[in-house]
């Protein structure tokens, strides 16, 4: 069984906003999973949507089964004990998450008086603990958050998350605004603290290097959906849907001077989630858009072993459940649905100037 198991999640804000359309993830213990998009995607709502930490007027549905136990349909009683010592959030922006006239010991003391029942002296004690776990020294309990620097306060939030022994972190891009060199430690701290804890993590970023670095695999958003998922270091070095290939592109690649000096973007902005275009909604973006895909919002398919993709371009309807048959099969390699005689012909039977960009998609 899965640590987390999310099925056909969906988030609609008052007034209509569609913010996560359909998603579904897995993820085990002691693996790392990337979210990656653009602002407006959708990740941070999916992220406290997995906790029920959405105002009110928001509508959750589907599944979210935390250790097979559906978050969504918990009493509140029971998504307060699941909160800190199940599953628990670094949040994005330290110094606007902690509160600025608290000490930062008695914020990380506060969940182990609540949830662990822990006498005054035993909190502080962890709370030393965890701060030196994080690199800082027991001392720094005493400070303010005003008081110490960008990385120090998000090794305070790292230490917060960690009080209760969480099977589960979200991590909502906890090296926003860091330098380099900070930023490297606090992504060390993170893969060491999965590997010895055996925890799950979930990292939300907008940069795809830092998470095919980080993370085992990558599921890039669009709209409020999931358009490509793999592992992640396949996924930032040969995407297959053209917007995970924009992403990947807009980062100039270490060794290359094109890249370096004339990075590559994209045009435009993700679409209201109010008013989200139809079909495909990265179709009015998207450089290799055929005539069907602004009335064909394609489901994800088979890109390969152990990826998926959401695109036209990568294979015809169907092809992830034949290529789920073809590995099932006595002898079955595993084949890619996307290879073989007039594939890529059926593939790009809308439009002719897809063909190239088709091949070169094509394991």
């Amino acid at each position: 069984m899965s640590l987390l198991d999310v099925r056909n999640l969906t988030v609609t804000y008052a007034g209509g906003a569609a913010a996560v359309r359909g998603v579904d993830l897995r993820l085990d213990a002691g693996r790392k999973l990337g979210l990656a998009g653009e602002s407006g995607c959708g990740k941070s709502t999916l992220a406290l949507a997995l906790l029920r930490l959405l105002p009110a007027g928001a509508r959750i549905t589907g599944e979210v089964l935390l250790d097979g136990e559906d978050v969504l349909a918990m009493k509140w009683g029971r998504v307060r004990a699941v909160r800190w010592a199940g599953a628990s959030v670094v949040f994005q922006g330290a110094m606007h998450s902690l509160n600025a006239v608290h000490r930062v010991g008695d914020q990380i003391a506060e969940p182990i008086l609540l949830h662990r029942k822990a006498t005054a002296a035993g909190a502080k004690k962890k709370t030393g603990e965890l701060l030196e776990q994080v690199g800082l020294p027991a001392a720094r309990a005493d400070a303010y958050p005003h008081e110490l620097s960008g990385g120090q306060r998000q090794r305070v939030m790292i230490a917060m998350a960690l009080a209760c022994d969480p099977r589960l972190i979200i991590a909502d891009e906890p090296t926003t605004a860091l330098d380099v060199m900070i930023q490297a430690q606090i992504l060390r701290l993170i893969e060491q603290l999965v590997a010895d804890q055996d925890l799950g993590l979930i990292m939300i970023s907008h940069d795809l290097a830092v998470l095919a670095d980080t993370c085992d695999r990558l599921a890039v958003m669009y709209a409020g959906r999931v358009v490509e998922e793999g592992p992640a270091r396949q996924v930032y070095e040969d995407a297959r849907h053209p917007y995970a290939r924009a992403l990947s592109a807009a980062f100039p690649r270490i060794g290359d001077p094109a890249s370096r000096f004339a990075p590559q973007g994209l045009a435009g902005d993700p679409p209201d989630p109010a008013a989200l275009p139809s079909g495909c909604t990265f179709h009015p973006r998207c450089p290799v858009a055929l005539e069907s895909c602004s009335a064909q919002d394609p489901v994800l398919r088979a890109a390969g072993p152990e990826r998926r993709a959401a695109c036209v371009l990568v294979g015809p309807p169907g092809a992830e459940a034949r290529g789920e048959r073809a590995t099932a099969e006595p002898g079955g390699r595993g084949k890619d649905p996307t290879d073989g005689p007039g594939a890529l012909e059926e593939r790009t039977a809308e439009g002719p100037e897809a063909l190239e960009e088709a091949r070169r998609s094509t394991p």
